[in-house]
C-alpha cells in the first residue's frame, strides 16, 4: 500500500516537485498578518517610508544591527522617546540584550508602538503563561497581535484542549508562530480535522504540546499526513504517530514523495525506509544533499552497510561535521596508537552521548595521546580507518 501510494503521487507530480528543501507549509506570511490584524493602512503608512531614514538606521544600528540590514527596514521612527520607551520595557519584563536585537530584526514596527496601552497587556499575558522572552524574541509579530480580538481568544481555545497554563507555555514555547494562525481560519478548523480522522484527546493534547505548528496547516493537508501514515502502518494511538505528524506537517507534500524517492534511489528498502521512519521521523526532514553525503560517508568512508545505518537512524540526525567526523578521527588516532582494537562496535560508538564518548575516548586517553584531543577539535583530519593504506574491517 505505502509503495503503491508514493508510485501514484509521484507519476502525478514529481514533474513539478521544486530541486531541493521545499517551502514550508505552515510559514506565516509577517506582512500578511502585520497588515491584517490590529492596524490600518494609514497608520502602517506613518511608520514606513519608501527609502530608508538615516536617523533611523542609525537607531536601528545603536538596537543591534549590522548597518546593511538596519538600511532594508523602510521603517521611519517619528519618535525616539517612544522607542526608547518600548526598549526600557522590554527589559524590564526580562528581553536581553541579544533578544532585542532579534526582536528588531525581525519586526522593527514594535519601536513604534505605545508601550503601556499596546504592549504592556500583551507583555503580561504572556508572562502570566510562563512564556519566556527569548520565545517571543523569535516571533515578536505575536506582540502586534490584537489582545483582545486574537490573542486572548486563542489561548483561551488552547486553554480548552490543553487546560492548564503550563501546557500552554509549552505548546507555546516550542512553536511561537503557531499562535500567529487565526482561530477560525486555521485553529478550529485544523482541531475538528484532527478529532474527524479519528485521534483521541490525550493525543491531540500531546500533539498540540510537541508540534502546535499543526493548527497552521489545512485540514486536507493534514488528511493527507494521515493517509501517508497510515499507509506506513502507523495507528492514530500509536506514540510514533504523533511524531510523524510532526515530521510531515513541516513538509509539503511533494517534498516527503521526494524524500522517500530519495531515500529508494539510495539503495533502501520500503521496509527499511518504513521501519526507520517510525523509530526517527525526523530523517525526512534534512535536505537532499545532507541525507546523500551521510549515507555516502557511511557506506564509502566507513563500509557500514546501508541496512545497519537504516537500523540506527538516528546516525542520520548526526552531523558530520560537528560529530561524526570528529569522533571518527578520534578513533582512527586510538587504532593508530594501538589504544583500542580495530573491532570496535562503531556504530555504538557514534551514536553515544557527546559526554560518554568524550569520557570514554578523549579524556581517558589525553595525556597519553594528546592527539586525541586535537583530533576531536577537528586539527587532524580523519582519511579513512586504515593500517598502511589496507582499511581496517570493522564491526557495525
Amino acid at each position: 500500500m505505502f509503495a503503491s501510494i508514493c508510485r501514484r503521487r509521484l507519476v502525478l507530480r514529481l514533474c513539478q516537485i521544486p530541486a531541493a528543501g521545499g517551502t514550508h507549509p505552515f510559514r506565516p506570511n509577517p506582512s500578511d498578518a502585520l497588515l491584517s490584524h490590529g492596524y490600518s493602512s494609514t497608520a502602517l503608512a506613518g511608520a514606513a517610508g519608501s527609502e530608508p531614514c538615516p536617523a533611523t538606521v542609525s537607531y536601528l544600528v545603536s538596537c543591534g544591527l549590522s548597518p546593511a540590514a538596519a538600511a532594508t527596514h523602510k521603517l521611519r521612527i517619528r519618535s525616539t522617546a517612544k522607542a526608547d520607551a518600548v526598549l526600557a520595557l522590554l527589559r524590564r519584563y526580562g528581553f536581553s540584550d541579544a533578544d532585542i536585537t532579534e526582536i528588531v530584526r525581525r519586526a522593527s514596527l514594535i519601536l513604534t508602538l505605545d508601550p503601556d496601552r499596546i504592549l504592556r497587556p500583551k507583555l503580561d499575558l504572556f508572562a502570566s503563561l510562563g512564556v519566556q522572552p527569548r520565545k517571543l524574541a523569535t516571533t515578536p509579530l505575536l506582540l502586534t497581535r490584537s489582545l483582545d480580538n486574537h490573542l486572548v481568544p486563542c489561548i483561551q481555545f488552547l486553554r480548552g484542549i490543553l487546560g492548564s497554563n503550563g501546557d500552554i507555555c509549552h505548546a507555546i514555547s516550542r512553536t511561537p508562530r503557531a499562535l500567529m494562525a487565526d482561530l477560525e481560519k486555521n485553529m478550529r478548523p485544523a482541531v475538528e480535522a484532527l478529532r474527524r480522522l479519528g485521534l483521541p484527546e490525550d493525543a491531540l493534547s500531546k500533539l498540540l504540546i510537541i508540534e502546535m505548528g499543526v493548527l497552521m496547516i489545512s485540514p486536507d493537508r493534514i488528511s493527507e499526513i494521515f493517509e501517508d501514515l497510515k499507509a506506513l502502518g502507523l495507528g492514530v494511538t500509536d506514540t510514533g504517530f504523533l511524531y510523524g505528524i510532526r515530521a510531515l506537517c513541516c513538509l509539503s507534500r511533494e517534498t516527503w514523495l521526494r524524500k522517500v524517492a530519495l531515500y529508494q534511489s539510495l539503495g533502501v528498502s520500503e521496509g527499511e525506509l518504513r521501519k526507520a521512519f517510525k523509530t526517527q521521523p525526523t530523517i525526512v526532514l534534512f535536505s537532499d544533499e545532507s541525507i546523500r553525503k551521510k549515507l555516502r560517508f557511511f557506506m564509502d568512508e566507513l563500509k557500514l552497510e546501508l541496512s545497519d545505518v537504516m537500523g540506527q537512524p538516528v546516525l542520520i540526525g548526526y552531523s558530520l561535521e560537528k560529530n561524526i567526523i570528529p569522533r571518527c578521527a578520534v578513533l582512527s588516532v586510538l587504532m593508530r596508537e594501538g589504544k583500542i582494537e580495530p573491532d570496535i562496535k562503531l556504530r555504538n560508538a557514534l551514536i553515544g552521548s557527546t559526554k560518554i564518548f568524550s569520557e570514554k575516548y578523549v579524556l581517558r586517553y589525553a595525556h597519553d595521546v594528546p592527539d586525541v584531543v586535537k583530533a576531536y577539535e577537528g586539527k587532524i583530519k580523519f582519511e579513512g580507518f586504515s593500517d598502511q593504506d589496507v582499511l581496517v574491517p570493522l564491526k557495525p
